[in-house]
């Protein structure tokens, strides 16, 4: 039996739901993006071509949904013409409902059911057709206005409306792109785009999440402070062709199904928990952070799986990408293989232009990964661990952000001799060939704000800057003070003493810098801050 297989991807994705400052337009273009390559994909199904499981046998119908996720959409259909007839008509659904978003499709028409090639047909088709459409597709260029028009606030194409007319508490002159990301959130249309997160995180009733960034907890003035958190499973990619190869076609289908579905799963189990812990430490937050009455200082904005990437406030950020971590690796997966992933948190002032600070919060996660994949201080060629583990990045941006990560750490954390302040990024876990790690790290900021240090509150700021001259002037420093160690790490290595404790450096990088600095931008959902 001759079959058409067809995959299914987007281009432009990231711009498309961070390129705005304002949180409603980024809820809403998630939601759109999750809407075309999965639930559109089986409403057409249903509707234009009656189909009414997409997941059962192309044997017995003239169309299968082999899986939908991590972006992708690969269908099998018994002839080219229902091929590009799908393609066609979700198409023309994108282009009325989705404006701004760009689908890229790739066909292979003389596929042979039954000869067990699926899996290397659809990692060519990935690798290959997807790739060379994403190389030479011409971008559009779209007509900006005939005679007198007004730009939108946030595409600077033509305005078509107004945000009043679209459930926005603001006005101001949108486009078709935006309009349809704004209805997403529009209680006339019943915010579909809230209440598919309220189902996903299990919220109870009377909880809500915030539709801005206003409304998150922040403190005016005193620590306006945003954190954008982004994490990402360790090689999926190569679990999934791992757990797929070798399989005859249907086995493959049904591998890929159920390990998408585990990874969906568990992505889902970790937000459901994060809410769970936010709402048991209410009162712990209501002391610190600036709530309105029952509603998260935290929202996901993109929850497929093992990628997620979520705002909350400033604060919240390190312990909730953290706590995110753990929960991660807790969770059953099919392959029966723990789920490790990174975590890049970029902590910025409210309203500081969101694409660039979810820019940075990308480039902390793969700075991290790095870290994962192989033994510090050696190349991946020499140390590469057996396994990934668990591990994350972060960076605080008291002001603006200049250059990349590279160019940053190198301008704003290396002490006068050339050596490393930041001890980033660390691993997750304790691990005998690494001090660098957050539970150690954990121990060392709960110990500045203990009661030996602190009444010692603005030793520790000057400590900071005197940190910055290296080893023999924090060496000086202790003794000036009459204080004879900084806050001992936990672990067996005697360095951790001798010299780390006691001059603030070991391998020519410091121990205690990050520490002082996230001071201010940690609160424990255990109750410590």
């Amino acid at each position: 039996m001759k079959l058409t297989v067809t995959v299914l991807d987007t281009t432009g994705i990231q711009s498309y739901i961070f390129g705005s400052n304002r949180l409603r337009e980024n809820i809403g273009a998630s939601y759109i993006v999750g809407q075309v390559t999965d639930a559109w994909v089986r409403q057409i199904l249903h509707n234009e071509f009656e189909i009414t499981n997409p997941e059962d046998s192309v044997e017995t119908q003239n169309v299968e949904l082999v899986y939908a996720g991590g972006g992708n959409t690969v269908l099998l259909f018994k002839s080219a013409d229902l091929a590009i007839g799908f393609t066609e008509k979700l198409s023309l659904k994108i282009l009325s409902e989705a404006p701004g978003i760009n689908l890229i499709v790739a066909h292979r028409h003389d596929f042979k059911w039954g000869q067990n090639q699926l899996y290397d047909t659809v990692q060519e088709m990935m690798k290959d057709d997807l790739d060379v459409k994403k190389r030479s597709r011409i971008p559009s260029s779209p007509l900006l206005g005939l005679g007198v028009t007004q730009d939108c606030n946030s595409t600077r194409l033509v305005a078509v409306d107004q945000s009043k007319n679209h459930g926005s508490p603001t006005d101001y002159p949108v486009s078709r792109e935006i309009v349809a990301k704004l209805d997403a959130v529009n209680p006339k249309n019943k915010q579909p785009a809230n209440t598919q997160l309220k189902q996903t995180l299990q919220l109870p009733d009377g909880w809500d999440i915030p539709l801005d960034f206003d409304d998150f907890g922040r403190s005016r003035d005193e620590m306006s402070y945003l954190a954008v958190v982004h994490l990402d499973g360790n090689s999926m990619g190569k679990r999934f062709q791992a757990f797929a190869e070798g399989k005859s076609d249907r086995d493959y289908i049904t591998a890929m199904r159920d390990l998408s579905q585990s990874v969906e799963n568990a992505g889902k189990a970790v937000l459901q928990q994060l809410t769970q812990e936010l709402i048991a430490n209410w009162e712990v937050l209501q002391d610190t952070l600036d709530l309105a009455a029952q509603k998260l200082p935290f929202r996901p904005l993109v929850y497929g799986g093992d990628d997620i990437t979520f705002v909350c406030d400033g604060r919240l950020g390190l312990t909730l990408a953290v706590r995110a971590l753990q929960l991660f690796e807790s969770q059953p997966i099919a392959d029966g293989k723990s789920l490790t992933a990174c975590a890049g948190v970029c902590i910025v002032k409210a309203h500081y232009p969101f694409a660039r600070a979810y820019e940075l919060s990308e480039a902390l996660c793969q700075s991290a990964k790095k870290v994962a994949k192989c033994k510090r201080g050696f190349s991946l060629m020499e140390g590469e661990r057996s396994e990934a583990v668990s591990a994350i990045d972060w960076h605080i941006a008291a002001s603006g952000l200049l250059g990349d990560l590279t160019e940053i750490r190198e301008r704003e954390y290396r002490s006068q001799d050339g050596k490393d302040l930041e001890m980033r990024p660390l691993l997750l876990d304790a691990d005998s060939d690494d001090w660098q790690n957050w539970a150690s790290f954990e121990t060392i900021i709960k110990a500045f704000a203990g009661e030996v240090w602190q009444e010692k509150r603005n030793k520790v700021k000057a400590l900071r800057e005197v940190l910055r001259r290296g080893p023999a002037a924090t060496k000086e420093f202790l003794t000036a003070y009459q204080l004879e160690t900084l806050p001992i790490m936990p672990g067996s290595d005697h360095r951790l003493k001798s010299p780390l404790a006691e001059q603030g450096w070991l391998d020519d990088t410091c121990g205690y810098f990050d520490a002082i600095e996230v001071m201010d931008f940690y609160i424990s959902l255990g109750g410590e801050s």
